[in-house]
Formats: C-alpha cells, structure tokens, sequence
C-alpha cells in the first residue's frame, strides 16, 4: 500500500509540477525596459537648431523677475554670496531691449554654488512661445560663472518640439547695472533634437 501511496503521490507531483511550470512560462511576465526604435515613437531625422535671445533678469523695482526666497548664515559675509537662491520667470526677447519681441521666458532657480568665485547653480527652463516652438521647452541644469566673458551650460533635455533634446547654452553678459543688479544676457544655444 505504501508503495503505491508512493507511486500515486509521485504522479500526482509530477502533473502538478508540469502544469505549475507550463503556466508560469506561458504567462506574459511584466517588462522594466525594452528597446523601441524612434520611428515608433514618430521620431525623424535628427537636426541641429540654433536659438538666439535675450535674458532679462530685473532684480530691482516694483516688479522683479528674479527674487531671492532663500539664503544661508553666511551669504553676506561671503565675498561670493554663497548660499543665496534666486526664483526666476525672466523675459527672453529678441532684440537686447525688453520691448522687444518676447519669445520666451525662462523659469527657474539660480543659487550661488561656488565659495571661491561667483559662480552660479542654474536650474532652468526656456519655455518658448514663438512660432512652431510655442509651448516647447528645454532644460539647462549647469554652472555659470557670471563674471566670465562667455559661460557655457548644458541643456539636458525638452518637451515638445525639443523632446529628446541635448546641447548646449553658450552666454555673453550684454548689459549689467551695478546699482540694481539688473542684467541682460545674450544667449546663444544649440540644440539636437528630433
């Protein structure tokens, strides 16, 4: 009896092993990642694109475009004002004079990151609302040593037009006023994107 008490549960185990394997291979198990090919994304050819305006950052009278929310103990005693955060909504325009056509704004954070010279964290974006860039964006993320004649930044990525955008930012201070702190920046930026 105990043999085929042993012989019946074998069986039984068996069958229940090959239907447990079967279903578990048969099922589709979720995925993390998979390749796709831009053309499935309704991606093109890759261009290059270069952009050309004006930042205007108004830190002064009654209607700033740039407002410090945040700085450390040491911020003013620092000579480099380490520690302070600016919030920034600045003008871009096409002419250096901020009656000139708007094409964009830029968004974002600007913090004094450097103890050794006056070199500024920027965490921003360009949103564009210009021609067949309107409502299309791209992502700086990187270090701008103001008081240098041309800084060059990173742009990280877009959205819209600019989505899967990489490049870079190349700025030229046009004007800056000692009294207010007010100061236009040329920018000159290129861009990959599809």
């Amino acid at each position: 009896m105990a043999k085929i008490l042993s012989k019946s549960t074998s069986i039984l185990l068996i069958i229940f092993a090959i239907f447990f394997l079967s279903t578990y291979v048969s099922a589709e198990t979720p995925t993390f990642s998979r390749n796709l090919s831009p053309s499935s994304l309704g991606l093109k050819r890759e261009k290059l694109t270069h952009l050309h305006f004006y930042f205007h950052d108004i830190v002064s009278g009654p209607k700033p475009t740039a407002v410090q929310v945040a700085h450390a103990a040491m911020t003013n005693t620092s000579s480099t004002g380490f520690g302070f955060v600016v919030v920034l909504d600045d003008l871009l325009t096409i002419l250096p004079e901020n009656t000139s056509k708007v094409v964009g704004r830029a968004q974002g954070i600007y913090a004094s990151a450097s103890q050794s010279e006056i070199g500024l964290l920027m965490v921003l974006n360009y949103v564009f609302i210009e021609g067949k860039y309107n409502g299309s964006s791209l992502s700086v993320l990187g270090r701008n040593t103001i008081l240098s004649k041309v800084r060059e930044m990173p742009i990280v990525g877009g959205s819209g037009v600019f989505r899967f955008a990489r490049g870079y930012a190349q700025a030229r201070t046009y004007t800056f006023d000692t009294k207010t702190g007010d100061a236009v920046v040329e920018y000159n930026v290129y861009v990959l994107h599809y």
